[in-house]
């Protein structure tokens, strides 16, 4: 395994670091510490070419365009302190209610104004080739209770396998759900995410409301397009959905088990991902809402069913859940989950 480590960019005066993970098999995952991001996973084709697998930028320059700021895609950052909505940002610990900063009409999104995806994490890599990024979340940011020490760790095995790791502990009762927001397109980039197979081990999903946030309903996919339990192409399914999927899912397996979810093929290279994760369920969006207007710098085109993401998580808005799927994390304890990717 070779780790390299490279300056990205300079950002607030603080050096940010881009580390590149490369396997035997010639795969590549660089992570940068600005967001503990994901800015590129690349595979050797069989042209001896390499082939871009996920949206992001060559450059730190391309996190603060105009129009990435604009549409706020959150490319392969990691996300905290809490994925995905919170209603009217909004909850209650142990009778004391909490407000958040709002950041998603009167919701509270992927941790508010300057989540973690914002801050430069303090990197190192291990001795297993490993590159570990740490954080310290302090009391009341962004509206949240607790000192929260966040570590994540990313590795590249030799099967292919991204393996992301994340712990966590607090001194505070406090809610908790990080997640990793890559969007990938096993095509590479040369066709829209339409041809890709997908299978999700999934019954079920949290129904949102009109705010897209789910705030209790579960509901069955028995009959409908999100039914994704046996293989279809995505784009037979955009053909009965008005905007594509942006469901969370609610995974057929027991709670905290590590096990594969969810299996994604492109039709004409293909080329496979497969998801395992310890995570209750995970947030598949297909990126309807992307923004045409982005691109890498060699070209690759990102914007509406270009790539997807399938964001393991625990529950959206589980502070306001009877059932939370562990969006709680107690003070004292130590929040551990693990999710890996692994391409074929």
């Amino acid at each position: 395994m070779l780790t390299t480590n490279n300056e990205f960019g300079i950002h607030q005066g603080q050096r940010v670091a881009l580390y590149t993970l490369e396997n035997t098999n010639g795969m590549q995952v660089k992570i940068t510490n600005y967001g503990a991001t994901i800015t590129s996973i690349s595979v050797l084709h069989s042209d001896g070419k390499r082939k871009e697998l996920a949206c992001g930028f060559d450059t730190l320059d391309g996190y603060f365009g105009e129009d990435y700021k604009a549409n706020a895609p959150y490319f392969g950052c990691t996300v905290g302190r809490f994925a995905s909505r919170i209603k009217d940002g909004k909850f209650n610990i142990d009778g004391q209610e909490y407000t958040l900063a709002v950041n998603n009409g009167s919701n509270h999104l992927h941790g508010g104004l300057v989540g973690f995806d914002k801050k430069i994490w303090q990197a190192a890599s291990n001795e297993n080739g490993s590159v570990s990024m740490s954080l310290t979340s302090p009391h009341m940011e962004e509206g949240y209770p607790g000192e929260v020490h966040i570590k994540v760790t990313f590795k590249l095995t030799d099967d292919n396998e991204i393996v992301i790791q994340y712990e966590a502990t607090t001194d505070r009762t406090t809610p908790l759900s990080l997640t990793n927001h890559t969007y990938f397109n096993l095509s590479g980039f040369e066709q829209s995410i339409e041809n890709h197979i997908t299978q999700i081990d999934a019954a079920e999903f949290l129904q949102p409301d009109e705010d897209n946030v789910p705030v209790g309903e579960v509901a069955k996919v028995d009959g409908t397009a999100t039914d994704l339990r046996e293989n279809k192409r995505l784009g037979d399914c955009f053909e009965q959905m008005e905007t594509g999927f942006e469901h969370y899912y609610t995974f057929d397996k027991a709670a905290d088990e590590l096990a594969k979810v969810a299996t994604f093929k492109d039709s004409e290279s293909g080329r496979t991902l497969e998801v395992s994760t310890t995570e209750p369920g995970a947030l598949f969006y297909t990126g309807y809402f992307t923004s045409d207007k982005l691109q890498r710098e060699n070209g690759d085109q990102y914007g509406r069913y270009r790539a997807f993401c399938f964001e393991t998580s625990r529950y959206p808005n589980g502070p306001n859940l009877e059932d939370q799927g562990g969006a709680i994390t107690q003070a004292g304890e130590t929040y551990q989950s693990t999710t890996i990717f692994k391409i074929q």
